[in-house]
């Protein structure tokens, strides 16, 4: 009896040391998921304020189309002439900061807020003006950066938008 008793304990040393074994390479492939989970998760949230972000140039593109004419246009500064709802005369004016990360909408010259979100950043705004015999027309150039990105990477947009009254 006593060697029976003997050999199961070296079982039992060795079905510990395998179980711990198990235990650990387990242990490593949650990790290892948990963390492909968080960078897929950090790069769709990227992702997502890049594509949220093209609500920018989508809102600059429609005053432009709905302007009656251009009061100023400088490359980082432009100021529309347009009417509001009710008919009256406004200016709608989209500026890039001079600290260069955000752009501001101003309304009859009041400040209406940022149209970037806190986590976007704007690297760069270019407003061309295009004339021809038929029309007027803004070329808009911008780049946006997530300051959420560690790697840095920027996205650009751009339009060409014709003013509506001008063809």
């Amino acid at each position: 009896m006593i060697k029976t008793s003997k050999t199961k304990g070296g079982y039992a040393v060795l079905e510990l040391l395998f179980y711990i074994a198990l235990f650990a390479i387990f242990s490593l492939l949650i990790i290892d998921a948990i963390i492909t989970m968080a960078k897929s998760f950090k790069e769709t949230s990227i992702q997502a304020e890049f594509v949220q972000s093209g609500n920018i140039i989508e809102r600059i593109s429609r005053e432009i189309r709905q302007a009656d004419g251009i009061n100023t246009i400088f490359s980082n500064d432009l100021t529309l002439d347009t009417k509001d709802d009710v008919g009256a005369n406004k200016t709608v004016e989209f500026k890039l900061l001079d600290s260069g990360s955000d752009i501001q909408l101003l309304e009859n010259g009041t400040i209406t807020g940022n149209l970037n979100t806190p986590n976007t950043l704007v690297t760069a705004l270019t407003f061309t003006q295009i004339n021809t015999v038929k029309g007027k027309a803004v070329r808009i150039f911008l780049t946006l950066q997530s300051a959420n990105d560690v790697l840095g990477r920027s996205q650009d947009f751009y339009n060409t938008v014709v003013l509506r009254n001008s063809y």
